[in-house]
C-alpha cells in the first residue's frame, strides 16, 4: 500500500472509528491495491478513478460495506451484492460482519472492484427510473391544485429531490400523516430545497 494515495481526511475517520475499525482498514487496503485514489466524500472513504465515484466504504449497526456506486452494472458472478433498499436504483454492497471475511473474499473483492472500474471507463450509466414512474400521492395532488405556485416550485426541483419527496409523502398508511408530512415540508419545497438539505 503506497501512502502516497493516503487521504489525511480518511486517516481521521479510520483512528476515530470504534466499530469495523479492523474491517475499515482491510477495505481500504484491498480497495488501494486496485489502483483507486482515495477521497472522503459524505463522511466516509470513498474511491475515485479519473474522479468518478467507484467503491465507498461505509458502516452500519449491523455490517459495514463496501459499496459499488454502479452495482446494478456489475454481473455479480457470487451473488453477494445487496440492493439497499427498493428505492436505491444504481448502488450496491457487498456486507460483512468480520474482518475475516474480507480477509477470505480478497481475490473475490478485487475482482468485484476492477469490473466496477471497467463499467466507469465504458461509459455506461445505470437507467433511472423517470419520476414519471413514481406515483404523487393524492394528498400531494391536491395541494398542487389549491397552490399552483407550490406545483411550480416542486416541477422546478432537481429529479432527485422531486423522487426524495414524493417517496417521503408516500410512505404513510394514513391520509392525514401524509397530509401533515406535506404541510411540513411546503415551505422547504417553495424555498427551492430538497429533503435533506
Amino acid at each position: 500500500m503506497t501512502t502516497s494515495k493516503l487521504n489525511p481526511k480518511v486517516d481521521e475517520f479510520l483512528s476515530k472509528a470504534t466499530k469495523w475499525k479492523e474491517e475499515y482498514e482491510q477495505l481500504r487496503k484491498i480497495v488501494l491495491d486496485c489502483e483507486l485514489t482515495e477521497d472522503f466524500k459524505w463522511m466516509h472513504p470513498c474511491y475515485t478513478i479519473e474522479k468518478k465515484n467507484i467503491v465507498l466504504i461505509h458502516g452500519f449497526k449491523e455490517y459495514c460495506a463496501l459499496l459499488f456506486h454502479k452495482g446494478a452494472l456489475l454481473k455479480d458472478a457470487h451473488g453477494i451484492l445487496i440492493q439497499q433498499t427498493e428505492n436505491v436504483q444504481a448502488a450496491r454492497q457487498i456486507r460483512f460482519t468480520d474482518v475475516r471475511e474480507i480477509v477470505e473474499m480478497e481475490s473475490i473483492l478485487k475482482a468485484y472492484i476492477d469490473e466496477a472500474i471497467e463499467v466507469e471507463k465504458s461509459g455506461r450509466e445505470v437507467e433511472f427510473k423517470k419520476n414519471t414512474d413514481y406515483v404523487i400521492p393524492e394528498e400531494l395532488q391536491q395541494k398542487f391544485d389549491e397552490i399552483p405556485s407550490f406545483k411550480s416550485a416542486f416541477e422546478s426541483l432537481t429529479p432527485g429531490r422531486q423522487r426524495a419527496y414524493i417517496l417521503h409523502f408516500s410512505e404513510p398508511k394514513q391520509s392525514k400523516t401524509r397530509v401533515s408530512r406535506i404541510e411540513k415540508r411546503m415551505q422547504q419545497i417553495l424555498d427551492g430545497k430538497g429533503l435533506n438539505d
